[in-house]
């Protein structure tokens, strides 16, 4: 059958999770698009590298980590942002380039320190052996100095003989052993980073589908209560704040979910593509769109095709998810971007005025 990888519980994970990341992704990324904060998530995301870098220093598991530092790093540079008078987009540049940078140094840490801890057990095996080479020869030893007859000390020596090659030859399968184990170390090493840069959604586990959708039921319940107020804000901050809404913190709890939606999404598409799911099929969606209930249904339905088939056409061509994905929103934006300029579906473009 054509579609019989799809009865794979992988794929069936992959396309779950997808599908969740993909709504809220969509939702809470409209909001940083009109407030000309296309990239906060892209920043976010840099930010969660260097969270997840710190959970493996620390010993604790990385996307947790990975929450915690995006979320404080969000809210302490907003905090900055608002009392120093710093610009969206030099904000923004701060966060990228800061996680990021934390991310490889402490990732380097961790490798030398792994080759420093295997070098260490190395050494003492092979100082084991020595050991026992030495008794070894400490018996021969005494066994000749008792005289022996020639044809025992012969053979002896044939069995001493055989030992010395026998050690020779298992000192070279240690010495193999240990290259082998170099090699699998910076093979693990080089995977475990090419998992959090492009995403490994073929390799999430059922725990990890239940927290995705726990969280996507959680952010999206928030949207539903906060939505006028978030929607009022977002348009008009001043007025928002003269009407009595608490703007400030309706603007952090807006942060901490983009962090939570960055640092989830980065199972699915990886750091270096998380902005992909926020931006693109809003600027899609924001084409056609009259409204705002219009856009964000036009933009989550932008999203979740571009999920899922990015993730059914790459699985049975053995491609990369992730860079399938955003390929599919790009094809929709560039479709979009034609329609509208040759007129062949009327597109009044989203204005704050149809709300």
């Amino acid at each position: 059958m054509v579609f019989e990888f799809l009865s794979d519980q992988s794929v069936q994970y992959a396309l779950i999770s997808g599908i969740a990341i993909a709504l809220f992704c969509s939702t809470v990324g409209l909001f940083l698009v009109l407030r000309k904060f296309a990239l906060f998530g892209d920043a976010l995301a840099h930010t969660a590298f260097g969270g997840v870098a710190f959970g493996l220093f620390i010993g604790v598991y990385p996307l947790w980590a990975a929450y915690i530092v995006s979320i404080l790093g969000a809210l302490g540079l907003t905090k900055l942002r608002q009392r120093f008078d710093i610009s969206g987009d030099a904000a923004v540049a701060i966060l990228l380039t800061s996680g990021i940078a934390v991310g490889i140094i402490l990732f380097s840490i961790i490798d030398v320190d792994d080759h420093q801890l295997d070098d260490e057990h190395d050494i003492k095996q092979l100082n084991g052996i020595e050991n026992i080479e030495e008794s070894h020869g400490e018996e021969s030893h005494g066994e000749e100095s008792h005289g022996e007859e020639s044809h025992g000390e012969e053979s002896h020596g044939e069995e001493s003989h055989g030992e010395e090659s026998h050690g020779e030859e298992s000192h070279g399968e240690e010495s193999h052993g240990e290259h082998d184990m170099d090699d699998f170390r910076d093979m693990k090493h080089a995977h475990d980073m090419e998992e959090f840069l492009f995403g490994s959604i073929l390799q999430i586990t059922q725990e990890n589908v239940i927290t995705i959708l726990i969280l996507c039921v959680i952010i999206l319940i928030i949207l539903r209560i906060i939505y006028k107020k978030l929607l009022y804000a977002t348009f008009s901050e001043e007025q928002a704040k003269v009407s009595g809404i608490p703007v400030e913190k309706i603007n952090y709890l807006l942060i901490g979910m983009s962090g939570v939606a960055a640092v989830t999404s980065m199972q699915l598409v990886g750091v270096l593509l998380v902005s992909a799911l926020f931006v693109i099929p809003n600027v899609s969606a924001m084409l056609y769109g009259r409204s705002f209930k219009q856009t964000i249904t036009l933009s989550t339905s932008f999203s979740l095709f571009s999920v899922v088939m990015g993730i059914i056409i790459a699985i049975p061509f053995e491609i990369e998810p992730s860079g399938c994905i955003v390929l599919f929103a790009i094809a929709i934006l560039i479709a979009s971007l034609i329609i509208k300029s040759t007129g062949i579906v009327k597109t009044a473009g989203f204005s704050s005025k149809t709300v």
